[in-house]
């Protein structure tokens, strides 16, 4: 299906004469995609670098500042229906093809490197009881995951509507646990624990680099909320995408805050800090024995395959769109008999498989990889913002209503500055790394533009190639050196 044209009158939604997909599965596809490998592993990921009190200023923050850019979606969902593929197709409208397709690559190759984090903490998870596991970083476990890698290739090419469908299930099942946890942490709570816990320890350092610290671990678990955005090619009403995007914002923040503070009244700070991940067991086995990390480890392994299987479709989504827009090599734009891109598919689970066994370098494998999947997002989250800013300043031909221009505007600016925080709060490291992944992804752009007869790069498109270039080489110079570390 191409991207449509034109408006659509407010009283006709779009629909799809492929999968139709409801409130509720659109709203369990945000929450499937948002509840995945980072929530068992908040409890050891906060208390590395902030007390309780930091905690909730960090959540508070993060909370307005995602919740603003869910807004942003919904609002750019109903304004602006003759666009897809929610991120990528923002982009692209607002900033020109170069941009957008910096923003399809840009999101694409965060979900390909936040699937590596789903497979390197089941295995980590196992490895409590399987040592030749390690944490999720052996030869062993690289072969294992590659095996699940392509299993589930396997699976999603039978068709995008039987996946949701599973996902759906799953998501429901995954959910259960995580608010046994919530439930049975309160009631085990020790009030001076928490009391103790509360200002940080000494080497968590100010107040504000606690919360500046904690900033990428939000982010990567709030990925996801653009989940039906990104989907809204299949939706059965088009102002259900927006819905379904805030009340699945809702739901996980209410359980991914209360995870966190939770936590601190069960174990010190520096205990906390140090658990094996998914640092959820470890508090659960505190507060009610072994049979808690049990509960836990099962609860993650059905959450990380359920959040994989939602990510791995919206990746494959995005090139699929970007390439029927012409701004990806034709060839992923095919689909089979059953609506799935399995071009798009084969190179999204190529690129995780490669991640993989990177990560096997690293010192730090599912840090490292949760963090630059937090950084390699912050692009595409900052282009969908800035352009939510631009329509309501100057709404052009294509933006349906003129509803609340105002209150869209301050929303969209403070979903710009939020976004903008987030890379410098990645620090220098992660975003030179994301260069060096950016750049190489301008090969694909030449390849369609080539398969058009276009010219390559106009004026303005050299100076952000000239720029992307820079940066990878910069970051390449600075491994070598040393002077950052993966």
């Amino acid at each position: 299906m191409t991207q449509a044209e034109g408006t659509l009158p407010a009283d006709q939604p779009e629909q799809s004469p492929t999968a139709k997909l409801t409130l509720l599965t659109l709203t369990m596809m945000v929450v499937g995609s948002m509840v995945g490998a980072g929530v068992f592993s908040l409890p050891s990921r906060f208390a590395q670098e902030t007390g309780a009190a930091g905690a909730l200023i960090a959540w508070a923050i993060a909370g307005t500042g995602m919740l603003m850019l869910a807004f942003v979606f919904q609002t750019l969902a109903v304004r602006r229906p003759d666009l897809d593929a929610g991120v990528y197709a923002y982009a692209k409208a607002g900033f020109g093809e170069y941009l957008g397709f910096f923003s399809a690559f840009g999101y694409w190759a965060s979900a390909c490197v936040g699937n590596v984090t789903y497979w390197v903490l089941i295995m980590s998870t196992v490895g409590a009881i399987a040592p030749a596991l390690g944490d999720g970083d052996t030869a062993l476990a690289i072969i294992l995951s590659s095996a699940g890698l392509w299993a589930f290739f396997f699976l999603i090419r039978r068709g995008v509507k039987e996946a949701a469908t599973i996902n759906r299930v799953v998501t429901v099942a995954k959910v259960v646990p995580i608010l046994v946890f919530v439930v049975l942490a309160l009631f085990c709570l020790k009030p001076h624990v928490f009391a103790e816990n509360f200002g940080g320890a000494d080497y968590a350092g100010s107040l504000f680099s606690q919360v500046r610290g904690t900033m990428l671990a939000t982010v990567f678990v709030f990925l996801g909320v653009e989940g039906a955005s990104v989907y809204s090619r299949h939706a059965k009403r088009r102002e259900d995408v927006g819905r379904a995007t805030v009340l699945g914002f809702l739901s996980v923040f209410a359980v991914f805050a209360s995870v966190t503070i939770v936590s601190y009244g069960i174990l010190p700070m520096s205990e906390i800090a140090e658990l094996r991940q998914p640092s959820m067991a470890g508090v659960l086995e505190e507060a009610v024995g072994t049979w808690g990390k049990v509960f836990v480890s099962v609860g993650l392994i059905i959450s990380v395959l359920g959040a994989y299987l939602a990510w791995t479709l919206m990746a494959a989504e995005v090139l699929l769109v970007a390439a029927r827009d012409q701004d990806m090599p034709r060839f992923l734009a095919r689909t089979n008999h059953a609506d799935v891109p399995v071009p798009a598919l084969v190179m999204t689970t190529t690129l995780s498989q490669v991640v993989l066994v990177i990560t096997s370098f690293s010192d730090d494998a599912f840090n490292f990889a949760l963090d630059l999947t937090s950084a390699l997002s912050l692009i595409p989250f900052l282009l969908a913002a800035a352009f939510a800013v631009k329509i309501a300043l100057r709404p052009d031909e294509l933006t349906v209503g003129a509803r609340n221009a105002r209150g869209e505007l301050v929303v969209a600016v403070i979903a710009t500055v939020y976004t903008a925080f987030l890379l410098y709060a990645a620090g220098v490291k992660f975003v030179l790394v994301s260069f060096i992944i950016y750049a190489p992804a301008t090969v694909l752009f030449v390849m369609a533009r080539r398969e058009q007869g276009r010219r390559l790069f106009s004026p303005a498109e050299l100076v952000i190639l000239a720029v992307s270039v820079a940066g990878a080489v910069l970051g390449v110079i600075a491994l070598a050196a040393g002077w950052i570390s993966l």
